[in-house]
């Protein structure tokens, strides 16, 4: 018999039902704050609108990626207690998978990020490689920066 122990509750419950869980919290979040943060949050993280929409719906089972949750975090400034409460549902769902909790900044060190807008061609195959060449174009700037 279930004495309503959250972990005895995790191994009768699916996968989906433990995301679904964690991305419910997310959403109540999201809701308490000014709208546009979905679109902040797929420019800050590479991807699209409907990505974020995916990854921040209960009734899509698309998890959220571990290496986004610093920068969702970050861009809705989530309390303590949102990020302890979301992240304890999180690794019930994901007990392997738990995020690294490492700062960014030691992570990476000395890294940077620079934004750039750029008006769409109309064209997606387009679009994707423009992308693609800018990103190469850095990764090549970074490392004749460090040849000096």
């Amino acid at each position: 018999m279930n004495d309503g122990d959250p972990i005895t509750d995790a191994t009768l419950r699916s996968r989906d039902e433990l995301v679904a869980d964690y991305k419910r919290l997310m959403q109540l979040y999201l809701d308490r704050r000014p709208s546009g943060l979905r679109l902040k949050i797929a420019n800050a993280i590479g991807k699209h609108r409907s990505f974020v929409s995916q990854i921040t719906n209960p009734t899509y089972p698309v998890p959220i990626p571990a290496r986004h949750l610093d920068t969702i975090f970050k861009i809705c400034h989530f309390s303590a207690e949102e990020q302890a409460s979301f992240l304890a549902a999180y690794h019930i769902a994901h007990p392997r998978h738990s995020p690294d909790r490492t700062p960014s900044s030691e992570r990476k060190a000395k890294g940077r990020r620079i934004e750039l807008s750029l008006p769409s061609t109309g064209d997606t195959e387009a679009d994707r490689q423009i992308e693609g060449a800018l990103k190469e174009m850095g990764v090549r700037l970074s490392r004749l920066a460090k040849r000096r």
